[in-house]
């Protein structure tokens, strides 16, 4: 291996789709749409140009070949369903984990009116279909589309996660900086905070937090996590997101001070059900004690929530992929 698969740190293809696009070049799409084993599930894809590549189909066995037909792809144009492990025809080619994986490779064109909507959908925040025989692709609002039978790829692209969050103590940093780290988009609002940009590389708002939230529109995609250590900041956070349509909404605390909490918010007009949607004590329970184990505890509940939601909206469509 002649370099760090670093690209392989990258999931969500999209940004790399519209950034070879917008530099008006075609691309390879690798995508797995059958698979037996192995650590990645149907939908995983690659982006691959004529001289990079980005993605992760397995656990590094098979990419630089699948780089090696998609750039063979892009010159002659031909599609190519690629077979790994059982039942495949390259046989100096194993899978260590005994299993088997079908690909698609096709070629993606600047031009191509399915990305263009994906494009346009995605800037929306709005979730799309994006399907395709090889030959021909289309994408739709999945509201809207419908299943074709005929297409080897059928995934939908959920909206990229964002994250907010309220506060500025180390917790709240350190939570922030993870969450950029994970690629989420990420915002600090922090109206009380120091007047420096803060010390994670993440947009900070120090607008009041009505303003900043109305602003930003919470949709189900939006993880809203607060940690001001401040009573009223701390409630005035929580009423404005449990009344938005945030997917997701925690706040730092001590769990004995959880019934008065929401009392308190029950006091101020929340329903029994905006209620019940806050997680609090904020965070998978692992006994987390320093802002990055919270941090950790915080991102690792947001990542199983979503997932949840992923995997029961790719259900309701008869779709192919849990997330994207």
């Amino acid at each position: 291996m002649a370099d760090w698969p670093a690209g392989g740190l990258e999931d969500d293809m999209r940004p790399r789709m519209f950034e070879a696009a917008s530099a008006g070049q075609a691309f390879a799409l690798a995508t797995i749409v059958d698979a037996d084993g192995g650590p990645r599930p149907v939908g995983s894809q690659m982006v691959i140009t004529a001289d990079r590549a980005w993605g992760f189909l397995s656990g590094g066995c098979i990419e630089a070949d699948v780089a090696l037909h998609g750039r063979a792809m892009l010159a002659d144009g031909t599609p190519r369903t690629l077979v790994y492990g059982r039942g495949s025809p390259f046989i100096d080619m194993r899978l260590p984990c005994g299993g088997r994986l079908e690909l698609l490779v096709e070629r993606v064109t600047p031009d191509d009116a399915a990305l263009d909507r994906l494009r346009r959908l995605t800037e929306r925040r709005v979730p799309a279909r994006w399907q395709s025989d090889g030959q021909a692709r289309r994408c739709t609002d999945v509201l809207k589309g419908a299943p074709d039978g005929d297409a080897m790829v059928d995934r939908i692209f959920f909206p990229y996660q964002r994250l907010v969050v309220v506060g500025s103590d180390p917790f709240a940093l350190a939570t922030a900086d993870l969450g950029g780290r994970l690629g989420w988009q990420t915002l600090l609002i922090a109206r009380f905070g120091p007047a420096g940009p803060p010390p994670a590389d993440v947009a900070c708002d120090r607008r009041p937090l009505a303003d900043a939230l109305a602003s930003l529109a919470p949709d189900p995609w939006t993880a809203i996590a607060i940690a001001t250590h401040d009573v009223e900041l701390d409630e005035e956070a929580l009423l404005l997101a449990l009344r938005s349509a945030a997917g997701y909404v925690g706040v730092l605390g001590s769990r004995r001070r959880l019934p008065e909490r929401k009392a308190r918010l029950r006091q101020a007009g929340l329903s029994s059900a905006d209620i019940a949607r806050l997680k609090a004590p904020i965070g998978l329970p692992i006994r987390a004690r320093s802002p990055w184990e919270v941090a950790v505890a915080v991102t690792a509940e947001i990542i199983s929530e979503a997932n949840r939601t992923h995997a029961a909206q790719a259900e309701t469509e008869g779709n192919v992929a849990v997330r994207a």
